[in-house]
């Protein structure tokens, strides 16, 4: 069985950091991927990274803010977040796709990802 069991949210002033943990149990996958979403509005892509290459890509609105990272011993992704914003409050997501051929342009896409996580809510206060 695939689960996916994100962690490491919560409530943090902005400009301030959190780091997001998603541990991966039942098999292995070519890419993982953080999305977050807010309320009223679409699931927005935030990070992605090739699992064999460590290949990653950001949206731009956390680029140079936001690392992804994975440890494969641990089977784990971490989301470190750094310089958060009020904008960046939002539930977020962990993703696992298991084909390994997609673009980057379509790891940026929800389709792309087969499995999910419960998701963990990150509030930045101003």
């Amino acid at each position: 069985q695939v689960r996916l069991v994100e962690s490491g949210g919560g409530l943090v002033q902005a400009g301030g950091s959190l780091s997001l943990s998603c541990v991966v149990s039942g098999r292995t996958f070519s890419a993982m991927g953080w999305f977050r979403q807010v309320p009223g509005r679409e699931r927005e892509f935030v990070a992605t990274i090739r699992w064999s290459s460590g290949s990653v890509d950001y949206a731009d609105s956390v680029k140079g803010r936001f690392t992804i990272s994975r440890d494969s011993a641990k089977n784990t992704v971490y989301l470190q977040m750094n310089s958060l914003k009020p904008e960046d409050t939002a539930a977020y997501y962990c993703a696992a796709a298991p084909f390994g051929g997609w673009s980057r342009t379509r790891l940026r896409e929800k389709l792309s990802y087969e499995y999910w996580g419960q998701g963990t809510q990150v509030t930045v206060s101003s």
